[in-house]
């Protein structure tokens, strides 16, 4: 299993439904934003200017709420190695109440820039984020 990466998200008015807390729209953008993250921070700049990665799959649990003005922290790591072109990076945010609000399993697979194509994950690239 990979370190965690982190992250600490503020929600913002924008960020806030009808019900008052984060929108699941938003959670979903959180998601995104920690995974480009955690890739633009582990990955070297050569692999980061080949390749890009494309959602194929969210699995989202919605346990609790956050609402405008609260916090709450983001982590992410992959788990297991790829499959192929595709891997599955866990996330789990956590309110200041430290407990879990919302828990995913996503699915990323690798894309070639030049040819927008699916691609094997390079064993190099994987050991990155497993170690």
């Amino acid at each position: 299993m990979g370190t965690p990466f982190e992250m600490r998200f503020v929600a913002q008015p924008g960020d806030i439904d009808v019900m008052g807390h984060v929108n699941n729209a938003v959670w979903v953008r959180w998601m995104e934003a920690i995974a480009t993250a955690h890739w633009e921070a582990l990955a070297p700049p050569e692999a980061q200017r080949l390749y890009a990665w494309v959602v194929t799959r969210h699995e989202i649990d919605y346990r609790g709420n956050v609402t405008d003005g609260a916090a709450a922290i983001a982590r992410t790591w992959v788990a297991e190695p790829p499959r192929g072109a595709r891997f599955d990076r866990l996330i789990r945010f956590t309110g200041e109440d430290g407990k879990e609000k919302v828990s995913a399993r996503t699915t990323w697979a690798m894309v070639e820039l030049a040819t927008g194509r699916l691609m094997r994950v390079p064993a190099e690239l994987a050991d990155i984020f497993l170690a």
